[in-house]
């Protein structure tokens, strides 16, 4: 079975496999399209130059994608016809054939376009709404509609467009989430969201939520079950407004008039952003850049670590 990343234009044979095949050989039917357009066909027919190639399911030589440029071709008297072969099952051949005819050319009506994502519904329960949506040309909430309407169980995971099983369950996501922060405290939202299978935004939330000492899932969210949730809280150091630390020190002489102790400042103030200025640089990394600095980020908390377990022991060497 192909899954919903490789369920595109880019998994169908290049030009360069492209096959002549006659007419006779192939198949109308099963189109996501319900009506041909005899003007579309006519104004096809009437093109002197080759008809781009159509893509046709290789097991039963069935069209997935250019009926109306195989009608042209009968219509002018060709003999054959360019192809591309797709050799997945009969299902992911329609689901092709909706992506394909979502994407270009003729466009698909609108009931055509729910009509299919009913079908892909059944074929594929799987799949989130929003992969779905992505392939027929709707919107995700209309394809939830869909699935309401079909009566059909939701499953409790659900496979999204970027082919990573997700939670369904919302409340289940963040209390989930909730224990990934309890245990690793340093997790990134991302980090977080990826496992819990929520959005980042919602871990997030999550994780502020915690912090304030309150149930990680909304009221509105909530169920019996979540409602009684006991949580481990995440530890969090006491609010400083770090600015206004260094600041401080800025004015002691013993830390301004050293050079150790000058460095130490800067380093320092560079560290002094909030909560928000963090998100805002981590939002703003670039992809191919994000493996490395999240490295090198570990290095630099690793030697902090060090520095303050070195500053604490000796605090409590002059107090002993």
């Amino acid at each position: 079975m192909y899954s919903i990343a490789h369920l595109d234009s880019s998994h169908v044979p290049g030009k360069s496999e492209r096959a002549e095949v006659s007419l006779s050989e192939l198949v109308l039917g099963d189109s996501p399209r319900k009506a041909e357009d005899t003007a579309h066909i006519q104004s096809l027919a009437a093109v002197k130059t080759e008809l781009p190639p159509i893509v046709v399911h290789r097991p039963s030589m069935r069209v997935i994608d250019g009926g109306h440029r195989l009608r042209a071709a009968q219509l002018r008297g060709d003999e054959t016809i360019g192809v591309l072969y797709f050799d997945g099952d009969e299902r992911d051949a329609f689901v092709l054939a909706v992506r394909l005819n979502s994407a270009h050319g003729l466009p698909l009506t609108l009931a055509d376009r729910k009509a299919a994502a009913a079908r892909i519904i059944g074929y594929r329960p799987e799949w989130s709404d929003r992969a779905i949506a992505s392939i027929a040309g709707i919107s995700d909430k209309t394809v939830g509609s869909l699935r309401e309407e079909s009566g059909g169980v939701a499953p409790s995971e659900r496979l999204g467009r970027d082919g990573r099983y997700h939670t369904r369950d919302r409340v289940a996501g963040r209390i989930r989430a909730s224990e990934i922060f309890a245990e690793n405290p340093q997790a990134s939202a991302r980090e977080v969201a990826r496992e819990a299978g929520i959005s980042a935004t919602t871990a997030k939330d999550v994780r502020a939520r915690i912090r304030r000492g309150e149930n990680p899932v909304p009221v509105q969210q909530r169920s019996r079950t979540s409602a009684d949730t006991v949580l481990t809280p995440i530890p969090v150091l006491p609010t400083l407004d770090r600015r206004a630390v260094v600041r401080r020190l800025r004015s002691d002489p013993s830390m301004r008039f050293s050079e150790s102790g000058r460095m130490l400042l800067r380093w320092l103030e560079a560290v002094g952003a909030d909560g928000a200025e963090w998100e805002a640089l981590a939002d703003n990394v670039p992809r191919h850049c994000t493996p490395v600095i999240a490295d090198l980020a570990r290095l630099c908390a690793a030697d902090w670590q060090r520095f303050a377990d070195t500053l604490a022991s000796r605090s409590g060497e002059q107090a002993s």
